[in-house]
């Protein structure tokens, strides 16, 4: 059922930027003046972003990034995201594009998903260094061009440029990668913890369940994730969930007892309760800022 949400069409980011949805498939935006969405939401599509100028403050999943220019931000469907403003200036192009359009002849259906920076929420900013800012500039320049030519090798060339992006992308990690000092300030427990916690907070709620997955205590392992980030382990495991409520409750179409038994509450008035706490408003007060 959670693969059946509503999630932002491509025809709503149209809206939202003011540009003409000509295709169903595919939506280039270049912007001076950007919108900002501020509430959590997942999309139908697939985006690459060039941060040209100023900054944007996002919010992937559970990771905050204050993304400055020159910058990529790369995004897969799944992935609930939001932002927020960092200052007056922003100045950006996007390609937001469907698998279906960029893989319609190609016989790899799993492309897509061998690269991480599309849903790791790890991966999701890259800092451009000034050697690599005049190449993307300019294939978003050639994306630009390519709306001026009629439909059919307009999809062709605009689907070429996305493979380009992609595969320039991925080149530059595997550089950073490889020229960047052993890093020890990564835990691998911290790691294999947002990795469970990803797989299973629709429905494993209770802190001792990620201990034992772990082979600790729940003491322990709640010690050990706040010694690494900041924030308690069940920190962590609440604020996925409400995270996730809030991206359910905005669909007009559920109940607030449906989201609560979606996110595998006992009763509704406990998925109330456990809002409440972790966001200061009940359910219904949280959907009314939608109306």
């Amino acid at each position: 059922m959670m693969d059946d949400i509503k999630t932002f069409s491509l025809s709503r980011h149209s809206r939202l930027f003011s540009v003409p949805d000509k295709n169903k498939e595919y939506l280039f935006v270049k912007s001076g003046d950007s919108p900002y969405h501020e509430e959590p939401y997942r999309a139908e599509s697939y985006a690459i972003v060039f941060i040209r100028e100023g900054g944007v403050k996002l919010n992937t999943g559970l990771v905050a990034w204050d993304v400055a220019a020159p910058s990529l931000i790369t995004l897969g469907p799944s992935v609930v995201r939001y932002f927020t403003k960092s200052n007056d200036l922003l100045k950006m192009d996007v390609i937001f594009f469907k698998d279906t359009f960029l893989l319609e002849k190609y016989a790899d259906v799993f492309f897509l998903s061998r690269y991480d920076f599309f849903e790791n929420n790890d991966f999701h900013v890259l800092p451009l260094q000034d050697s690599y800012v005049a190449k993307f500039s300019k294939i978003y320049e050639l994306i630009e061009l390519a709306q001026d030519i009629g439909s059919y090798a307009q999809r062709l060339i605009i689907r070429s440029y996305i493979f380009a992006l992609i595969y320039e992308i991925d080149a530059y990690y595997g550089q950073r990668i490889s020229d960047a000092p052993p890093s020890q300030d990564i835990d691998p427990l911290f790691t294999k913890f947002k990795q469970l916690l990803k797989q299973h907070y629709i429905k494993e709620h209770r802190l001792d369940f990620y201990a034992r997955q772990l082979h600790l205590t729940p003491k322990s392992l709640s010690a050990a994730i706040k010694k690494q980030s900041g924030k308690s382990a069940g920190k962590w495991i609440d604020d996925a969930i409400a995270l996730e409520a809030k991206v359910l409750l905005q669909n007009k179409v559920l109940t607030v007892s449906q989201v609560s038994s979606m996110l595998n509450f006992s009763e509704q008035s406990v998925f109330g309760k456990f809002f409440r706490t972790n966001t200061g408003m009940s359910p219904i007060e949280y959907r009314k800022k939608f109306n």
